[in-house]
């Protein structure tokens, strides 16, 4: 596929994350797909594999945290890689603290496919917000 239509893929594929259309997304990505966000102290990180997996991460996501963009992503594409970069601010659930994580996608793009997701995202902020507060003790 030409780059303009690998960059189409990653365009739909985030929205039709946005819009929580679990048919398409899963319809956009290979049967293996493999989703890394690195780090620890955060309830998504790991790596993520097949449709299963990437269907569990987007359900933890939901449930986990309250995000918007405050613009879209920029995408810069070489062949089959594309790279998305973008901010996303929202808040933790269980700890109502807002976050501002400024990430970057790395991801590959095979036969019309996304075949691979690595997250370069702002951990620190996100384990940070995350943290519950500390009770006083007596």
């Amino acid at each position: 596929m030409s780059i303009e239509k690998n960059v189409q893929v990653v365009k739909d594929f985030f929205a039709a994350i946005a819009s929580g259309d679990e048919e398409r997304v899963l319809a956009l990505v290979a049967e293996d797909i493999e989703w890394i966000v690195p780090g620890k102290n955060w309830p998504l990180t790991g790596t993520h594999r097949g449709h299963a997996g990437l269907a569990n991460v987007l359900q933890k996501a939901s449930e986990e945290v309250e995000m918007t963009y405050p613009k879209p992503p920029e995408f810069v594409a070489q062949g089959d890689r594309i790279f998305a970069i973008g901010v996303a601010t929202g808040k933790i659930k269980a700890t109502n603290k807002p976050f501002k994580d400024d990430w970057v996608f790395d991801i590959t793009v095979r036969h019309g496919k996304l075949t691979k997701i690595r997250e370069y995202i702002d951990t620190q902020a996100l384990a940070k917000a995350s943290e519950k507060d500390e009770s006083p003790r007596p």
